[in-house]
């Protein structure tokens, strides 16, 4: 059996990272709710299995999303990774036909070319030499790039690139020396014994006439095996154990296993998955609006993984899912944050920030036995039957203009409705849930829940996303919950309210929780198409700016909102529209401070545009011709 000692480093750590990842798979499936358990015996048994390996190879290894994000980026990845797999896979065939045995240990055909230099002169041989240097060229033309992109992210379409740990520097740097001490190690070994092709047989022969290649070859494969078992040992300490533990976590989230409230196996998944490529720092407005540049979700996955305090970066966000969008390795940063956020120390609620609308009574009043919000003062709720509720929420009450527009929309559109918070009501809860306080949140929902339940409606619509998330993802209620242009939309299909034509120029912006938060993109901008010229913007859909005005946020400055919420308005009317139309009160609250063109809710287009009843065609707010009902 050949073998010699310079391929102990390298053994030492395949076998230790080998051992380490499915030790640390075996706990992460051990720590997993039983339901998850089924939910990924039954995705590695059923057809996600297909969706996963697919999955693997387009994400793990194409690196699609990243080359979607910018081509440069997206090579430089591709090309390491994709690139060492093929290096690895070839490698593993060359070992196999051109070599004595069958069935080869790793290092055989890793370190093929030391136990074969005579391999490659002619034929076939000649062909798979070509072959594997060309493969060899496509991997160092990658690390150039990852080189040049550490040292001037721009180069690769980057603004910024992640701060590394000393011992992410050690790991980086047995990375980048992996593939030219393999370069150096063959084209000597070529150069000594006159095989190679284009890359280490042109190198190997110019190297060997003026240096002794035979002698100059051994060292370089010592450097190569001691960069390979380095790597691999600091793998499990470095933010490189996302190579291994990204293959798990594509298999279980293909599963249907998802984060949930509470930390647990797959949120911890998730934080050894993060490569911290940076492509969130490029996207998050506190960078390059607020110039916040060390709270971004790369950080926090990071801190997370080296288990150290992180509450000043979970509460430095806006919460607004850009990231999310970005992340190549598909994680759920915001939902992680949230957890964060409900584990670490609440940060009280500001004034203005949680509202109740019932006269003389206090914002909240304090338990002196825990120091947090008491609500025992809240009323028993009560509501009389509708078939439709309509609930306002905080904000949209302090823009009374889009309440108002509602009421003149739903009134003449007929339909048997109740206005839930019209004369007063509690604020939905989210805003507490966002400032890590569950417990006081739960108890605003359970009254909502009961408000809502006694009403015996079927629909409830609400005009704040904010309060639209929250009501279809922590109340349980056996109630439809709409956004208000979903309902603005289904009240013009069904023909229950009729519009005039504004003739305006409008632009969308899209609200991070109605957005990325919920999904809702098309029926807002269906809506605005019935009343005015809607107008394209850079920021569409997934990748809409944050106004700013997050009560997510509850570190950052006033001045710095400011900041955010002009660059975001500057963007969205550099084609200047005549109005710049949103869907959400506090989106239109803060953009209406930043920018002189108009901003108005679409409900107030709606109801601007809106035709009252009495005109010939229409009949207590119905058209006469009215359409078949158009579902949500």
């Amino acid at each position: 059996m050949q073998f010699d000692p310079f391929i102990i480093p390298f053994n030492i750590g395949l076998y230790f990272i080998v051992i380490y990842a499915v030790v640390r798979s075996v706990m992460w499936f051990r720590d997993l709710s039983r339901q998850d358990k089924l939910r990924l015996q039954r995705g590695f048994f059923g057809r996600s299995f297909g969706r996963s390996i697919r999955e693997i190879f387009m994400e793990s290894l194409i690196h699609r999303k990243i080359l979607k994000a910018d081509l440069r980026l997206g090579y430089m990845h591709m090309s390491l990774a994709f690139g060492w797999f093929l290096l690895i896979l070839f490698g593993t065939l060359e070992a196999d036909i051109f070599g004595s045995s069958h069935l080869n240990p790793p290092y055989k055909s890793i370190f093929f070319k030391f136990f074969n230099p005579d391999h490659g002169r002619t034929g076939l041989e000649a062909a798979w030499s070509f072959w594997m240097d060309l493969i060899l060229a496509f991997i160092l033309s990658g690390l150039i790039l990852a080189v040049i992109k550490r040292l001037t992210p721009k180069v690769v379409g980057m603004k910024k690139t992640t701060k590394l740990r000393p011992l992410d520097r050690v790991a980086l740097t047995s990375l980048w020396l992996i593939f030219p001490s393999r370069l150096l190690a063959e084209s000597f070994t070529s150069g000594a014994y006159g095989t190679g092709s284009f890359l280490t047989g042109s190198l190997g022969s110019w190297l060997a006439s003026f240096l002794p290649a035979n002698e100059m070859a051994y060292p370089f494969w010592w450097l190569y095996s001691l960069s390979l078992g380095t790597f691999f040992v600091l793998l499990p300490l470095t933010r490189y154990m996302h190579i291994p533990t990204e293959l798990f976590l594509i298999f279980a989230r293909n599963s249907g296993i998802r984060t949930g409230d509470k930390a647990g196996a797959f949120t911890e998944m998730q934080a050894y998955s993060c490569s911290s490529c940076g492509l969130c720092i490029d996207a998050c407005q506190l960078n390059f609006s607020a110039g916040i540049t060390n709270i971004q979700s790369a950080y926090l996955m990071k801190g997370i993984r080296n288990r150290e305090s992180v509450t000043d970066i979970t509460f430095n966000c806006l919460m607004c899912g850009r990231c999310d969008q970005k992340c190549p390795v598909g994680i759920e940063l915001t939902p992680v944050r949230m957890i964060q956020r409900r584990s670490g120390e609440p940060v009280p609620p500001e004034k203005g920030i949680i509202r109740k609308y019932f006269p003389g009574k206090p914002e909240y009043r304090t338990d002196t036995t825990t120091a947090r919000p008491s609500y025992n003062f809240l009323p028993s709720p009560a509501a009389g039957q509708a078939e439709v509720l309509y609930f306002a929420g905080c904000m949209t009450h302090l823009a009374p203009s889009i309440r108002n527009s509602m009421v003149k929309i739903l009134d003449a559109s007929g339909v048997r409705y109740k206005f839930i918070d019209e004369d007063g009501g509690v604020c939905c809860g989210r805003p507490l849930m966002l400032a890590g306080q569950d417990k006081e949140a739960r108890e605003l929902i359970n009254y909502n829940s009961q408000l809502i339940r006694r009403s015996g409606a079927k629909k409830l619509v609400t005009s704040c996303p904010i309060c639209y998330k929250i009501f279809r993802e922590s109340y349980y209620l056996d109630i439809e919950v709409v956004h208000h242009s979903q309902y603005i939309k289904y009240l013009i299909e069904e023909g229950l309210i009729r519009l005039s034509f504004l003739r305006k120029r409008v632009v969308y912006h899209t609200p991070c929780d109605l957005g990325r938060g919920s999904g809702v993109y098309e029926e807002p901008k269906k809506v605005l198409k019935h009343v005015a010229q809607l107008l394209k913007t850079e920021f569409e859909d997934e990748n809409s700016l944050c106004c700013g005005g997050s009560l997510g946020n509850m570190k950052i400055s006033q001045r710095q909102k400011q900041s955010i919420a002009s660059d975001a308005a500057a963007a969205l009317t550099k084609d200047d529209p005549d109005i710049l139309a949103t869907s959400c009160p506090l989106c239109k609250k803060t953009l209406a401070a930043a920018t002189t063109t108009k901003v108005s809710d679409i409900a107030e287009l709606v109801a601007e545009a809106i035709v009252l009843p009495g005109i010939p065609g229409i009949k207590s707010g119905r058209l006469a011709q009215k359409k078949e009902p158009v579902s949500l």
